[in-house]
């Protein structure tokens, strides 16, 4: 399950600390979506000045790393196939993200993310094994650092969250943030371990219920 050779993940930023590297000593981590869960749900989030985050997600993010669990960002990001933005320009949102981040005292260990869409253009034409429900990025995150991944928690306010969290063997949560608004009373998202309000919820959830720090 962990072979990702099939296909290079990308990535916007990985946390250069050996902290979350020792293969003889997994840790479990807290895998987020992006849209929805951290920051403000925009349709085809472009431009720098439309990035806002959700009340009190930072302050989660923030929670998750005083107990020392590695949080990993994860997400479709389909707009650079269809043209509404270039990676260059996602990589300056993802940027501006970790400096909204930081200035409430939190961290990120790593941004993956996923480019393509079968319905795109050119060269990000294409089905992915990274891109959600596939469960590419967490186990190329789980490769790269050491991660656990039965012991870890995949957040998203997307029924397709649920979906790669379930594939790549983590606990799941569902948000009702972002797209959760709706999809919180799909069928399938009876399927997630808990359903909670927001990423601070989710954070309260992790603490005492599955992590336990």
């Amino acid at each position: 399950m962990n072979d990702t050779s099939t296909e290079p993940v990308k990535r916007h930023f990985i946390d250069p600390a050996p902290r979350f590297r020792d293969q003889r000593n997994l840790l479990p981590a807290v895998f987020l979506d992006r849209d929805g869960v951290i920051n403000e749900e925009v349709h085809y989030l472009s431009r720098i000045e439309d990035l806002k985050l959700i009340p009190g997600s930072a302050r989660a993010i923030a929670r998750l790393n005083d107990a020392g669990i590695p949080v990993i960002v994860v997400t479709n990001q389909s707009g650079v196939a269809r043209s509404y933005l270039t990676e260059d320009q996602l990589c300056d949102i993802h940027q501006e993200m970790i400096a909204m981040l930081a200035r409430e005292h939190a961290a990120l260990q790593g941004i993956y993310y996923c480019p393509f869409h079968k319905d795109g253009d050119g060269e990000y034409r294409r089905e992915s094994t990274c891109r959600k429900p596939k469960p590419g990025m967490l186990l190329a995150a789980a490769a790269e650092f050491a991660i656990s991944l039965t012991d870890s928690v995949m957040v998203g306010d997307r029924i397709n969250d649920l979906r790669a969290g379930h594939a790549a063997g983590t606990r799941t949560i569902m948000v009702r943030t972002g797209h959760g608004a709706k999809e919180a009373a799909l069928p399938d998202a009876t399927k997630a371990d808990v359903i909670v309000d927001d990423l601070a919820a989710a954070v309260d959830y992790i603490l005492t219920s599955v992590i336990g720090r």
